[in-house]
């Protein structure tokens, strides 16, 4: 418990420091930078996963919120775009599996469940079962989505000029409180009923199923209140930075340098394709960057949720990522190892 309290108060001061430094996204990079160099430095720390939880919940209500019946029918002409995330996937796959087995000299396993974009759990279940290193896949996984977490805010506020600034929604005191008791219904409703279902992102993506249900039949008029935002923010920060508590020396030197080299080879990949998107004029390209980012899909929701992006577009490129990773890898691991 004192470990847990420890952490939250370091979170806290990384949050300070950014709002004090006018530093952009302080909900969320403040966290995240405060616990990774406090568990650089050997501090102990540890997260709650019930809570990590229900804040993805809030984010999975919040972008259901913003299903319209417009918008559900524009989804049909995004299959452009949606046909490139497999093809992402698998050159993604034929360049990381050779760039950890050869440069770094990780065993097969592990090699192939670092080099795939999907969930930090679902990676790291199938790479144990497949006799993975898991300590190095949690801290390669860990890296990969820090890194594009970090990086994409600078990008869309250098690049687009993004206001990062903006508040992610309404004050709370200005929602009708039948409102927030139907946001809170369909955060616990939807992402129980995904787990019972054994959905993959249950917590995000049953809240999100649920509240666009509501939203399309008028009933949800409102999306998570700006507070709300803000608290999930934090928590799914300091769950980032908390990845590395008790990392060693050399861990740092192996795993996370690894990690560092691939996040540049999974940057090039993503300005490949998102240059390709845009040359065919076939999304806009703040959108098409925040939809092929491969970081974690709560991290992305944020950062497209602050700067206006369209919702529907950048989620559904993410749901079929890890769609085609958590469905697909464990069949062409197979597959790649007997070749």
């Amino acid at each position: 418990m004192k470990y847990l309290a420890l952490t939250y108060v370091i979170a806290g001061i990384g949050v300070g420091i950014f709002i004090w430094l006018q530093l952009p996204l302080p909900w969320l990079l403040g966290p995240i930078f405060a616990c990774l160099i406090a568990a650089l430095a050997g501090v102990p720390m540890k997260g709650n996963k019930l809570i990590n939880d229900a804040m993805r919940s809030i984010l999975g209500v919040a972008v259901g919120a913003t299903f319209t019946t417009t918008l559900l029918i524009s989804m049909a002409a995004m299959w452009p775009t949606l046909l490139m995330i497999p093809v992402m996937v698998a050159c993604i796959a034929v360049i990381g599996v050779p760039y950890f087995q050869r440069v770094w000299g990780f065993d097969f396993a592990t090699s192939y469940y670092s080099a795939m974009p999907g969930g930090l759990q679902d990676m790291l279940a199938f790479g144990e079962e497949a006799g993975g290193d898991v300590r190095a896949l949690s801290l390669i996984h860990a890296t990969r989505v820090m890194v594009v977490v970090v990086a994409l805010p600078f990008i869309l506020q250098g690049y687009w000029g993004a206001d990062l600034t903006n508040p992610p929604g309404a004050a709370a005191s200005t929602i009708d409180p039948s409102q927030m008791l139907l946001m809170v219904f369909c955060g616990i409703a939807g992402w129980q009923g995904a787990k019972a279902l054994v959905m993959f992102g249950a917590s995000i993506l049953g809240p999100l199923i649920l509240a666009a249900i509501m939203a399309l039949l008028g009933v949800l008029q409102h999306r998570p209140p700006a507070e709300a935002i803000w608290m999930a923010q934090f928590f799914i920060g300091m769950t980032v930075g908390t990845k590395y508590a008790g990392v060693t020396g050399a861990e740092v030197r192996k795993d996370v340098a690894a990690a560092l080299g691939f996040c540049l080879i999974l940057i090039a990949l993503t300005f490949v394709f998102a240059e390709a998107v845009h040359l065919f004029h076939l999304a806009p390209p703040m959108e098409t960057l925040l939809a092929f980012a491969p970081g974690g899909q709560a991290e992305m929701t944020v950062l497209a949720l602050i700067v206006g992006a369209d919702m529907a577009f950048v989620i559904a490129h993410h749901v079929l990522r890890i769609f085609v990773v958590i469905l697909g890898a464990p069949i062409a691991a197979r597959l790649w190892k007997a070749k």
